[in-house]
């Protein structure tokens, strides 16, 4: 099934640049199906994997001459995995300098991996994207309005991956396998992580966390690690693209959280396996904390395809009072609240209005939600 995502208009433009193209994503959010349809009936593509012990071998410490020799006649170099290669943004940098024609794509599962091995030597040479599992609005161009919409509670408790959209009646299973992978073959790698099992109670921790403010210090006791140590594991969660952090907004009232932060899951999906919850939306006790994660999750997408670049928070003040989600953008703040059951009464509370009686504010329901995701 072949579902068309988002980002390949913007990948098609930026082919005609004279730019190496760098995709991140987590692994299985479809980075190589993506590409393939990039390049189309392009047969001169030379498509390497850095997962393969003799391709990193070939990659490092090469000169221009060797390099040139290996890619041949090749007019595209796709490199998958480049995080695994040592030096891999030097050897990029001398292809692009030297042979300005040849275009480069490089795909990566981990920025914090990629970016610290391509920064430097790639300044000024990159562009960056991100892929992600499939975005309500792709489904909803492919299947339609309908369809998804009846679908919401189902995509609310298996997510996005293509895998599990593209697997119906298999979706346990592979986002079990899928949970396990990103676990055990990424991020226990990215730092030398020797304690596997605390990472995996960090995750269950967070998952039941999410839409709450998280104190690292109450983790840190849950999982029975220090403080520091769980905010490095939460950065390579976050820079493998498993979960991403909300700051609280202040403008320094008295009252207003000013360092707190939310943390949420990608994929609904992942969330759910890290524990083992499949339970229908129905006879669920956290529906409210799915519809959330659903929400700011896709909304993180729409931002980041349509390049609708706008600082995120969430607001709380110390005596409890919040606002789901608040984006800043050319001055303006905009906030919404999250409600499942639309037939709940609901008030925003006049603490925030009467401090930011300029903020456009919403209600977001399964009523009007695609305006938001969409």
């Amino acid at each position: 099934m072949s579902i068309e995502r988002e980002l390949l208009e913007t990948l098609q433009k930026s082919l005609l640049k004279q730019k190496v193209i760098l995709l991140f994503g987590a692994r299985q959010t479809g980075k190589t199906t993506l590409l393939k349809s990039l390049i189309g009936a392009e047969k001169s593509v030379l498509w390497l994997n850095g997962d393969e012990n003799d391709v990193r071998l070939m990659l490092q410490n090469q000169s221009s001459l060797s390099l040139k020799t290996l890619i041949g006649n090749h007019k595209i170099i796709i490199i998958d995995e480049v995080q695994r290669i040592d030096d891999i943004g030097l050897t990029i940098k001398l292809v692009h300098d030297n042979y300005p024609e040849i275009k480069i794509i490089a795909t990566g599962s981990s920025s914090f991996e990629l970016k610290n091995k391509t920064n430097e030597p790639l300044t000024g040479r990159k562009l960056e994207f991100k892929l992600f599992p499939f975005s309500t609005k792709e489904l909803i161009n492919h299947f339609g309005k309908l369809h998804e919409t009846r679908l919401l509670q189902h995509r609310m408790v298996y997510g996005y991956y293509p895998d599990i959209i593209n697997n119906s009646g298999e979706e346990i299973e592979l986002l079990k396998n899928l949970a396990d992978s990103y676990l055990f073959k990424d991020i226990l790698m990215l730092d030398g992580i020797k304690k596997p099992e605390k990472l995996i109670k960090l995750l269950q921790a967070l998952s039941f966390q999410v839409g709450s403010q998280v104190s690292y210090n109450e983790i840190a006791t849950l999982v029975g690690l220090d403080s520091k140590t769980i905010e490095r594991y939460i950065d390579l969660l976050e820079q493998s693209f498993v979960v991403f952090r909300l700051n609280s907004f202040s403008r320094n009232l008295r009252n207003e959280l000013k360092f707190s932060r939310k943390i949420y899951f990608y994929d609904n999906g992942i969330r759910n396996a890290v524990i083992n919850n499949f339970s229908p939306i129905v006879i669920r006790q956290d529906t409210g904390i799915l519809w959330e994660n659903y929400l700011v999750s896709e909304r993180m997408k729409r931002n980041n395809y349509h390049k609708n670049f706008c600082n995120t928070f969430f607001w709380r003040t110390k005596a409890q009072q919040e606002i789901d989600y608040l984006e800043e953008k050319d001055g303006k703040l905009f906030a919404f609240e999250f409600k499942w059951n639309s037939k709940k009464n609901t008030k925003i509370t006049k603490t925030f209005t009467s401090n930011y009686p300029e903020a456009e504010i919403q209600i977001i329901t399964p009523e009007n939600y695609l305006d938001f995701v969409f």
